[in-house]
Formats: structure tokens, sequence, C-alpha cells
């Protein structure tokens, strides 16, 4: 499996430079991954397929997701690409690399380990910040625009937004200086992490049946119902930020709330 990877990562290096893996390569690469991972949920709720696991019962119209995904397109195109482009002297300066030999699997584990602990502290904070009044008014508020989220809505945001997002995923690798291949798979895994947040479906299989402190789309769900004020549920990936700074009491209550009903209703079955 290894030799079939550094022989594919030869040809990518062999037949592009680094700016074109680096800047147009990692474009390409958020794209298929984001899109493919996301549009499956507007099917899914369009169908009404697998409704007994959606967190709510309502369901946005075909005209609020076809503008979530014209608006992505213009804001990935017009935000995210420029952005990717004139940082290339960036990720030179960090200390990232695309040559062989590749990074082993112990390297690249431990690296991603330590971007989701830096990103999960400056999302949370920042996205607190988001939460106060001015600058949920001016720039939150354009993500809260579905209270009701689906996959593609995890990157539904204010160009100001999207920037703060992508500095708090860029921090770690800055300060480890990866090789590209770790950066890319750092990219995919926070894309598949925030996609799956904002899913609106919670599975027998969602990851957050078997990783303890991993929030996922129940937990990030409930920030999206309630008013800006009263949200909480901050955290990014984990959600051990929530949980020292109390701001995920609502919600362990109504967590609580539901399990006592169930139990109840289990009962008198």
């Amino acid at each position: 499996m290894d030799s079939v990877i550094e022989s594919a990562w030869k040809y990518l290096i062999t037949h592009f430079s680094d700016f074109q893996l680096a800047c147009i390569g990692s474009f390409l690469l958020h794209e298929s991954v984001f899109f493919l991972s996301g549009l499956p949920f507007i099917y899914l709720e369009r169908a009404g397929w697998l409704s007994k696991y959606k967190i709510q019962m309502k369901n946005n119209t075909a005209e609020a997701q076809e503008k979530c995904i014209s608006r992505l397109l213009l804001y990935h195109f017009c935000v995210n690409l420029p952005v990717m482009l004139v940082s290339y002297p960036v990720f030179r300066s960090m200390g990232m690399r695309s040559s062989l030999p590749l990074p082993s699997w112990k390297v690249v584990s431990t690296q991603i380990f330590f971007y989701f602990i830096i990103e999960d502290f400056i999302f949370y904070w920042g996205h607190r910040v988001l939460h106060t009044k001015w600058l949920y008014k001016h720039v939150h508020s354009v993500h809260h625009e579905y209270a009701t989220p689906f996959g593609l809505t995890s990157e539904y945001a204010h160009p100001a937004e999207i920037l703060f997002l992508g500095f708090a995923t860029i921090v770690g690798p800055a300060i480890t200086g990866p090789h590209l291949i770790t950066l890319w798979l750092w990219m995919v895994v926070r894309v598949l992490e925030t996609v799956e947040a904002h899913c609106g479906y919670h599975f027998p299989w969602s990851i957050s049946n078997f990783l303890p402190l991993y929030g996922g789309a129940d937990f990030h769900d409930y920030h999206h119902r309630l008013l800006y004020t009263k949200s909480g549920n901050y955290s990014s990936t984990f959600v051990y930020m929530d949980w020292i700074f109390g701001t995920d009491k609502g919600y362990r209550k109504l967590k609580a709330v539901k399990s006592s009903e169930d139990e109840i209703d289990a009962k008198q079955m």
C-alpha cells in the first residue's frame, strides 16, 4: 500500500509544480471532498429517505438548497481560491514540502491530532465572539440562515467568517511545517467532520456514538436551533471546551430530559 501511495505521489511531483499542487491541487481536492460528501444529504432530505434518523422534522425548500449551492460556488471561487493562490509563500515559509520520502503514518497521525487540538481551541473562542450581538448581526447570521442545517451549509458563511475558519484550520500546520500530503489529509478529515456535523442526521453509525467528546450532528444541530444569545455548543470537532466552560449546559439538560422520557415510554410499552 505504501509503495502504491509513493508511486502516485512521485507521479504528482514529477508532473506538477509545488505551486500547482499546494494551491490548485488543494482547491480541487477541497471542492471534490466537500461537494461529494455534502450533496447526498440534499437528496436524502428531498426524497425523505432515512427520515427516522433526521434530527429535525422540518425540511429545507429546494430554493433554499439551490441558494446555498450557488452562494457556495461564488464564495469558493471568489474568496477561497484567490486566498489559496496568494497564500503560496505562506505555505513555503511555514516549511511545507512535497518531496519524497513521505512522512510515516505515526508522524501524520500525531500532527493531525495536534491540528485538531489547536483548531478546536481557536474555533471555540472565535465562535463565541461571533455570537456577540454586533458580529452575529453583521457576520455570523449568514451561517445561521439555515436553522435546519444540511451538509453543505457547513461552509455557507460570510466571507469574513470564511477567512477566520481558514485561519483556525491553518494555524496547526503553520506551527509544524508539514508535508503536503499531511496537509491534504488534514483538509480531507476536517471537511468530512464539518459536513457530518451539519448533515442534520444522527445515525446509529455516527462517530459521536463511539468516540468520546466528539460533537457530531446532534450536538451542532442544537446550536443552530436556538437564538444566538442562548445557543451554546460553540465547539468545532471535540466538545471539551464547551464542557470546561459550561456552554453546553442547555444541551445536556435537553438530552437528560429526552433520556428520561425514552425510559418512561419504554416502561409503558
